[in-house]
């Protein structure tokens, strides 16, 4: 019995040492606390106000919400504003067909030409959503990091403009090594990771049960040290999640929630939200 009592206390100790998150309080976590993010901008898809455009981030400074928005890099090292790695379901050339391609294929003169869906909305740089918002209000910025290039260009060039930002943000990403690198790197800027049920959200034949298993459950929280954990509203039970929130302490946000009933049910188990869809209110 000893011996049984004493492999689950390591097996339990071990576990909680994987999925500890930063135990510091971020000096922004109060005041990202006070804001809703609209998620991609406040945008309306079937109105002319694009996902993760000019417009529709205007839009959601004028209405006094915090921005989520998703930052890429260009064939030429530019980082520029857009969520799929694909083009096709939100980029349309002039002849209005889709794009084919990812977007790290083009260079960003390129991906200008193009068009954001059936718009005359342009794919925006980095540069300019920050000329734009002028820290107006916080910004949630994620990372889009599809390959395991150890030098994470995207966080590199990314923060050369951060640096020289005045306004209130955090950066986050589903991959672990982005978050890393900020810790290395920018110790100093909030910092959080994503993280969804994979086991539920990705075709069984697309899965890497060594990858995506111990990021479902956060098993990498010893490395990064994330100052807030980003999950799927809709698997807020989560078992890591949970324990980092009321066991660590650390700030939980959720994504995406899309209905008033949703929201006022998140509020209970998440700080920050990030929202889509419908307004509700500030």
């Amino acid at each position: 019995m000893k011996r049984i009592l004493t492999g689950a206390g390591v097996i339990a100790g071990t576990y909680l040492f994987l999925i500890m998150p930063s135990l510091r309080r971020h000096r922004y976590t109060e005041k990202m606390k006070q804001y809703r993010y609209a998620h991609r901008g406040l945008y309306d898809n079937q109105n002319g106000i694009p996902e993760n455009s000019l417009k529709a981030f205007e839009r959601a400074v004028n209405k006094g919400y915090g921005i989520e928005l998703d930052v890429q890099l260009s064939k030429d090292g530019i980082p520029f504003i857009m969520h799929d790695f694909t083009l096709n379901r939100t980029a349309r050339d002039s002849k209005g067909n889709a794009v084919s391609g990812k977007g790290y294929e083009y260079t960003f003169a390129e991906l200008r030409a193009f068009h954001l869906f059936d718009t005359e909305e342009k794919i925006p740089s980095f540069q300019e959503v920050l000329d734009l918002v002028k820290g107006r209000v916080p910004l949630i910025m994620e990372l889009k990091i599809e390959n395991a290039d150890l030098k994470m260009p995207v966080c590199a060039e990314a923060v050369k403009l951060l640096d020289a930002y005045d306004g209130l943000y955090c950066v986050e990403s589903f991959n672990p090594l982005g978050v890393l690198w900020f810790r290395t790197h920018r110790p100093d800027v909030m910092r959080g990771q994503l993280s969804d049920c994979y086991a539920r959200t990705i075709k069984k034949e697309e899965q890497f049960p060594l990858i995506h298993r111990p990021a479902e459950y956060l098993a990498g929280n010893f490395l990064t040290k994330p100052d807030f954990v980003a999950y799927n509203v809709k698997y807020e039970r989560n078992l890591s999640r949970r324990l980092c929130r009321s066991l660590f302490k650390n700030t939980a946000v959720c994504w995406t929630v899309q209905t008033p009933e949703e929201m006022k049910e998140a509020q209970k188990h998440f700080d920050i939200v990030i929202f889509e869809g419908f307004e509700p209110g500030n």
